[in-house]
């Protein structure tokens, strides 16, 4: 296993000296007012909008992540996030250029648009400390601690924490200098950067004769491992079949009928939201609006997972692994149990005791951690098969993957804290050049705190994203409707939010349920609250939905009553065709996504039929985009 030299760190240094160029040349413009610095001018094309959405949900942690669910449960495993992609389309169709429309900084602005009173404000605020600090905080403590378990692999003698430290530094100086306008042109950069490198990785690895080529991978592996769909029925104690992801039928219609739509999550938010909105919003109109998350959402489901995949495959030929950690206890129980212990405390791994250094120790441990942390084992194949300079290219990757993340995260956060809190309540009416000050203050205080999140709160990754999935279930319905329904109001979302953080405990501690079985009484029980509330609430003020709907104009029947008020307001109709064209965009993505892997295992046949598939439910949503005229696609 070799450690970095002269090339490594010369390739890391030039991928450094390009971002800081990039930030510097966009730093003056960003430093004109907010709207430059947190939306670019609104001026943003679909290709770098929609690019830079991609980026940054393109974590150090997402080739981890995919690398452990095709570990635990092959390539079907990756249908717990897969499955987003049914909402992703929804917001193409249904949102987009909602967003774009609205003219607002933030999608929390998007409160006190639609709603009124003081229950509006008091909604707009607490989303903003609650969002965009705390919530915010966890998603970046969760990038941090894949960041920093890298760095504990590829540069094993340094503090992998301080390591984190200095890159979250960098980000937050050329964050704070350039905001969204330099961010999306460096995120459109790193992401380029990062793919073409994951793809070196997996032709490399791919190419070794360990694995041989595609065609041999696939003879090597159980053939449930390459299998692209889960297992439906019977379910073993650990929830996996010979290696393949094995789901009751409870647990599937959990995902595909619930989670997609009933959920709040980072970048996956039901009728867009948080940075995803951000980048909408910076479009330089609905129909580049809608373009970016389109492309947004092919790219981000459809083609960047494949490199990831394949390394993840590789990686259970060439790295010893057990089915469980009770494999490795039976070859030899005393050597297991010093074996735990290093892992629980890493410092062992550096003591002078013999048996710490032995063989027999060593390979048990990796196999070990590849078993209980089989994520890891995605930057082991770097440091173990990249000649130098490579190794540095791939290092540099997941730099880039992570500064592209933590930058858009930092942005994304300090807006609703500077624009949604300090701008609304505290200090209303300073100048532009204060708030841009403020502003660049908020984004080093954000990274702050996030970095203490890391270091004293977060435990486990995984926690983390099942108590934001269930914390939230339930509230994507109110996030869908309150654009196309004038009766919800801001008790209902504020209802919606509080409902779920008190039925998940009750299902888990009480009816003993888990996750996802628990979504079901949470959307179930958090949706007949919303419901009572709304009604026995007040509707929103008159002139509040009729100023909301003369600037957003949705349409729709759930806008009737409005509408007949405001006649010469035309609002948005055909929505039947939007309703085909958005299957048609769930079509297109699962062709593409599923086409590209059979292509990729050498089955050429099907996967051409597949991709053309795809390729024909785009031209038809084209060809209907063409014809109602892209700008006017709902009108």
């Amino acid at each position: 296993m070799q450690h970095l030299n002269w090339l490594d760190l010369t390739v890391i240094f030039a991928f450094f000296l390009i971002i800081f160029a990039i930030a510097a040349y966009y730093t003056k413009r960003a430093g004109e007012s907010t709207g430059n610095f947190f939306l670019s001018g609104r001026n943003l094309p679909w290709y770098l909008a929609g690019t830079a959405m991609v980026a940054t949900t393109f974590a150090a942690d997402t080739p981890l992540a995919v690398t452990e669910l095709v570990a635990r449960n092959g390539i079907a495993g990756n249908w717990l996030w897969w499955n987003l992609a049914i909402g992703g389309m929804l917001t193409v169709f249904f949102f987009a250029r909602l967003w774009r429309r609205a003219g607002i900084m933030t999608d929390l602005e998007f409160v006190e648009l639609r709603y009124d009173g003081r229950a509006a404000a008091v909604l707009r605020g607490f989303r903003a400390i609650y969002l965009g600090l705390f919530m915010n905080a966890i998603v970046m403590g969760w990038v941090n601690k894949a960041m920093e378990k890298i760095f504990s692999v590829v540069l094993p003698e340094f503090n992998a924490f301080l390591l984190v430290v200095l890159s979250a530094s960098i980000i937050a100086v050329y964050a704070s200098a350039s905001g969204l306008l330099g961010t999306a042109r460096t995120d459109s950069f790193q992401f380029v950067f990062a793919m073409i490198g994951c793809i070196v990785l997996a032709v490399i690895l791919v190419q070794l004769p360990q694995v041989g080529g595609m065609a041999s991978l696939k003879e090597k592996l159980n053939p449930q491992i390459i299998n692209f769909f889960p297992k439906i029925g019977e379910v073993s104690a650990t929830g996996i079949t010979g290696g393949a992801l094995a789901l009751t039928v409870g647990a599937f219609f959990a995902h595909i009928g619930l989670q997609w739509w009933s959920t709040w999550y980072p970048g996956a938010d039901p009728g867009g939201g948080g940075y995803v909105a951000q980048r909408m919003m910076s479009a330089k109109d609905e129909k580049h609006s809608l373009f970016a998350t389109l492309w947004f959402t092919i790219a981000h489901y459809a083609v960047r997972p494949w490199p990831w995949i394949i390394v993840a495959l590789a990686a259970l030929i060439l790295l010893p692994r057990a089915q469980n950690p009770d494999v490795i206890r039976q070859e030899n129980p005393a050597l297991f149990v010093k074996v735990e212990r290093a892992f629980q405390n890493k410092s062992l791994l550096q003591s002078e005791d013999p048996v710490f250094n032995s063989p027999e120790f060593k390979a048990m441990y990796e196999k070990y951690e590849n078993t209980v942390d089989p994520g890891v084992m995605y930057p082991k194949l770097m440091l173990r098969y990249l000649p130098p300079g490579l190794l540095g290219l791939l290092i540099a990757v997941f730099l880039a993957a992570y500064m592209s993340t933590i930058a858009s995260q930092l942005n994304w956060g300090t807006s609703y804290l500077i624009n949604d809190f300090y701008r609304r309540f505290i200090k209303t009416s300073a100048s532009e050049q204060h708030y841009v000050v403020v502003s660049r203050l908020g984004i080093i205080f954000m990274t702050v705190f996030s970095l203490l999140v890391t270091k004293y709160f977060l435990t486990t990754i995984s926690g983390a994203w099942e108590f934001i999935i269930n914390a939230s279930a339930g509230m994507g319905a109110v996030l869908i409707l309150r654009w196309y329904w004038w009766r919800i109001n801001a008790w209902s979302e504020i209802s919606a939010m509080i409902a779920p953080l008190i039925i998940y405990p009750f299902s888990v501690y009480v009816l003993g349920l888990k996750s996802p079985i628990t979504l079901y009484p949470i959307v179930f029980g958090t949706t007949v609250v919303w419901l009572a509330v709304t009604f026995f609430t007040r509707p929103v003020n008159l002139e509040k939905l009729k100023s909301f709907y003369k600037r957003t104009h949705p349409g729709g029947l759930g806008w009737k009553r409005i509408q007949e008020m405001m006649p010469e307001v035309k609002g948005d109709s055909g929505f039947g065709r939007l309703f085909l064209d958005w299957l048609l965009g769930v079509v297109m993505v699962y062709s593409f996504l599923f086409g590209l892997g059979e292509f990729l295992f050498a089955s050429y046949l099907k996967g051409i039929v597949i991709l053309l598939i795809g390729a024909g439910a785009g031209l038809l949503i084209y060809l209907d985009l063409k014809q109602r005229g892209f700008e006017k696609v709902a009108g």
